[in-house]
């Protein structure tokens, strides 16, 4: 069948197309050229008047995993005040903050996203992170394999294994998890946790394995990058929270060398210490910084005031903000050797300084850093917000005006403390293409989404143009998925199932050996049920598995 997309304005920035009318043209789930000569057009759409992106892309969305069933475990009240009828095309489900399954594919194809990337898939916990997945309906899906905090790494990095070693390792690691990056949570600070540190700085040892944070981000940087892994480091720094930690961070980009790196939910590591109240922003040094390495990437993590839940592998920071949950409830725990887990209820409020505050760190740095193929459109999902927010972070991008009215409800004493109302910059529609399509898919590695030229699948995303952004945003008049629409007005009418997304770098078979003898002693479960298999990931029907080249590779 030959689909034919005709006269929307188009914004497209990985074809370099800023808002001009293009004819769009699809078959068998691709995006073609205009056909040569006489050629029949099965079905034709005319888009005069409306914007066509492609397909967005969250690249960092905690959508798939053992934290997320926890936290769906310990709020019953966001199922019940959320419910979602089952219909003859969708299931049933519920939750706000933590959606289940099929709820979250429905939500973001809804808003016109065709991709989420979960970024912190424990080793040991994977199969159950991928069988999540499965089950969310119409989104490509893929994670970021966490390590770092892994009792093996340590142990290597004690007895100073030489990098080559290291790499296999992590190599060995992402095949077995079947993951597309690399992530490292708190670096080390997992761990210390399970020694009664309560704390742990860039350049504070482990105090069992005597190794820094800092050794950590080094190791793992220069192993994705020898691998030729397109995604770089995903890093969740030291100092989650703590005021005072933007001079961290600022470590943090130095120390890395010119490595790439991306640092996620960048606004809850940008906070100083000035002030009466000892809390400030730190997204000018931050935006400063990044604007001057381009070897560094970062997503927000913007937070937007409501109810929501954190669910982080970083034990040590959430034991730390237990006492600060809403309602007043809370999960922490170990897992196994590889990493931990904690689940806090959070309420953020625009009457709280600290919440307000946040807030405008945020929207600081989205708007201070220069480049938008380098900065990412997150609220860390669903930590600083429901991933359902985007529409409305969207507008307060795009409309000065919107932003300056909701900061001026905001505490009065975080108004003081930011320089929010004097940015005049505003998004344009290719910078938010380019944040939450072509950007996330060039950083991600994704050959073939991100983009409306020939040759890519056929997402698609169509909006009525609207000055109300969050209106625009919130309800696209079609959503195509590998050429097959499954949106129209806002709601899904067809389902089907995405593929996930993964790499898989060369390792020396001989890691085994040793992994064989360390799972035999230490591991609760074998090393061959550790590794997952290609045809687990599409056995059920559920979507297919596309491996990416690496760099260097020819695709």
């Amino acid at each position: 069948m030959l689909i034919k997309l005709t006269g929307g304005a188009v914004y497209d920035p990985a074809s370099g197309i800023d808002g001009a009318k293009q004819d769009i043209y699809i078959q068998d789930g691709r995006i073609v050229d205009q056909p040569v000569g006489d050629f029949k057009v099965d079905k034709e759409c005319d888009l005069t008047g409306k914007v066509v992106m492609s397909g967005a892309i969250d690249m960092h969305t905690h959508i798939g995993g053992g934290k997320g069933n926890i936290a769906r475990i310990l709020l019953p009240e966001d199922h019940r005040a959320d419910p979602v009828a089952r219909t003859d095309i969708t299931r049933s489900g519920c939750g706000h903050a933590m959606p289940s399954t099929f709820v979250t594919g429905y939500r973001y194809a809804e808003m016109g996203y065709t991709a989420g990337f979960e970024p912190a898939v424990l080793p040991v916990n994977a199969r159950q992170a991928h069988m999540e997945m499965a089950d969310i309906p119409i989104l490509d899906k893929g994670g970021y394999v966490l390590m770092g905090s892994d009792d093996y790494l340590l142990r290597m990095l004690t007895a100073k294994k030489d990098q080559k070693a290291i790499n296999d390792y992590v190599a060995w690691t992402m095949q077995a998890a079947k993951a597309i990056g690399v992530k490292v949570v708190n670096p080390g600070g997992i761990s210390a946790f399970k020694f009664n540190q309560r704390k742990l700085d860039l350049d504070e040892q482990n105090s069992h394995y005597g190794v820094t944070p800092r050794d950590i981000l080094r190791v793992l940087a220069t192993a994705v990058k020898e691998l030729g892994i397109t995604h770089p480091l995903h890093v969740h720094g030291c100092n989650l929270g703590v005021p005072g930690n933007v001079d961290t961070t600022l470590d943090t980009i130095q120390g890395i060398g010119g490595l790439p790196m991306h640092l996620t939910h960048i606004q809850f590591h940008s906070y100083g210490t000035e002030g009466d109240f000892k809390f400030s922003s730190g997204a000018a040094a931050i935006a400063e910084a990044v604007n001057k390495n381009k070897n560094i990437t970062i997503d927000v993590g913007q937070i937007l005031f409501g109810q929501t839940v954190t669910a982080s592998g970083d034990n040590m920071r959430q034991h730390a903000n237990h006492k600060h949950a809403s309602p007043n409830k809370w999960v922490t725990m170990d897992i196994e050797c590889d990493a931990g887990c904690g689940v806090v209820p959070f309420k953020y409020k625009d009457k709280n300084f600290v919440n307000a505050l946040q807030w405008a760190i945020g929207l600081e740095t989205f708007l201070l850093v220069d480049d938008p193929w380098r900065i990412f459109l997150t609220t860390d999902h669903p930590n600083g917000a429901p991933f359902t927010s985007y529409p409305h972070l969207i507008r307060l991008l795009m409309d000065r005006s919107f932003r300056n009215e909701v900061l001026s409800t905001i505490h009065p004493e975080a108004q003081k403390m930011t320089t929010l109302a004097s940015i005049e910059r505003e998004y344009s529609l290719q910078e938010i293409a380019i944040m939450t399509r072509a950007g996330a898919a060039r950083l991600i590695g994704l050959q073939d989404r991100g983009g409306l030229g020939a040759g890519n699948w056929a997402d698609i995303t169509v909006y009525t143009d609207n000055a109300d952004r969050q209106k625009m945003f919130e309800k696209p008049d079609y959503v195509f998925k590998d050429g097959e629409l499954v949106v129209v007005d806002g709601k899904v009418i067809h389902t089907k199932w995405g593929t996930t997304h993964v790499v898989k770098p060369d390792w020396d078979a001989s890691v085994e050996k040793d992994l064989q003898k360390y799972f035999d002693r230490f591991m609760t479960m074998k090393l061959g049920n550790f590794k997952i298999s290609d045809d687990e990931i599409t056995e059920d029907g559920r979507g297919s598995l596309t491996v990416h080249p690496l760099k260097g590779d020819v695709a």
